[in-house]
């Protein structure tokens, strides 16, 4: 494209990142409003939703309509790889034999801006009929949908992003930051952990990160160590054979003391390298994780240290290291 087009194009361009700064302005003042609205009247709603749905025995069943219903199955989605077993049904299905879907132990959480939804009503109709616990999550706060509910979460009526406050874009944001909060708070009160997670994500980089690090570290006759008091010669040998750029010094009783890296020893070549001892050349205090330690957490180590290896310890003994080349191996980083 030539220089005068984009000169003639600038304009154009200001006037874009103007509306989205619009956007993202006017929707940050939707998300204001719902944090200041769960500061105070919405607090109570909130936290007996996050009651109700801890203690169900069934799943739940997460529905609405257009826009709202696409966020309302990525709410299901969240909710179910977070430790609630969760669901989307969509309301004109259930009214063409969907609702068998649903069981007696189940709640239902509703989405509808308005809360008129006429395509509401058969499930509506359904959890009455059947005592399903009811959520409503709605702008409409004496809607159909508040009044039959037995739970209304109200969000504020933010103004929509859209210049003709028609398209769904403040709106279904806020009720999507309610469906995450929802299930973050579910998540805690269940006490889910990274465990509990990588069962449900057990493929690509988010399972491979919550791999635990004594899955994949070097441990026995693999492990670079030499004893306090060793010279430097052992050490390089160390380093030598076992690959890992890097060797650990350590007591008598296996607790790490120090670690020497190819870096230290460039430092010392010009001080009588051979003739020092390990404890003249290492670093003290090195960085180590634990076994338990997810990787994703050993590779945020790695990078806010700058280096390449971590030493593993449990019960003040070194019993293993993990090298970046394991991360990249498993897909982590």
């Amino acid at each position: 494209m030539h220089v005068e087009t984009l000169k003639k194009r600038k304009p154009e361009r200001e006037a874009s990142i103007a509306s989205a700064l619009r956007t993202v302005r006017t929707e940050q003042a939707g998300v204001a409003a719902l944090a200041d609205a769960l500061e105070n009247g919405v607090a109570g709603p909130f936290a007996e939703a996050v009651e109700l749905l801890s203690q169900i025995n069934g799943r739940v069943i997460v529905t609405g309509v257009g826009k709202s219903g696409h966020i309302g199955s990525k709410i299901a989605a969240t909710l179910a790889s977070t430790g609630t077993p969760a669901f989307f049904v969509h309301p004109s299905e259930a009214n063409h034999g969907d609702l068998g879907m649903i069981a007696r132990d189940d709640a239902i959480v509703a989405i509808s801006w308005s809360g008129e939804t006429a395509e509401l009503k058969g499930i509506i109709a359904y959890s009455r009929r059947f005592l399903n616990p009811l959520i409503a999550v709605t702008a409409g706060h004496s809607s159909a949908l508040a009044r039959q509910a037995d739970v209304v979460i109200s969000l504020p009526r933010a103004a929509e992003a859209c210049p003709h406050g028609l398209a769904p874009t403040t709106s279904t944001l806020l009720q999507l930051v309610v469906g995450d909060a929802l299930a973050i708070a579910l998540l805690e009160a269940r006490g889910f952990t990274p465990d509990h997670f990588r069962t449900f994500h057990p493929g690509g980089q988010l399972g491979a990160n919550l791999t635990q690090v004594r899955e994949i570290m070097h441990t026995g006759d693999e492990l670079p160590l030499v004893r306090l008091g060793a010279g430097m010669p052992e050490a390089i040998r160390e380093i030598s054979q076992k690959g890992f750029g890097c060797v650990g010094v350590i007591a008598a009783d296996g607790a790490l003391k120090g670690v020497i890296t190819d870096g230290d020893i460039r430092r010392h070549l010009g001080n009588n390298l051979l003739a020092m001892t390990v404890e003249e050349v290492m670093t003290r205090e090195p960085k180590s994780v634990g076994p338990e330690t997810i990787v994703a957490t050993a590779l945020q180590t790695i990078n806010s240290s700058s280096i390449t290896s971590l030493m593993v310890i449990e019960g003040g003994r070194t019993v293993g290291l993990v090298h970046l080349h394991d991360l990249l191996r498993i897909g982590a980083a």
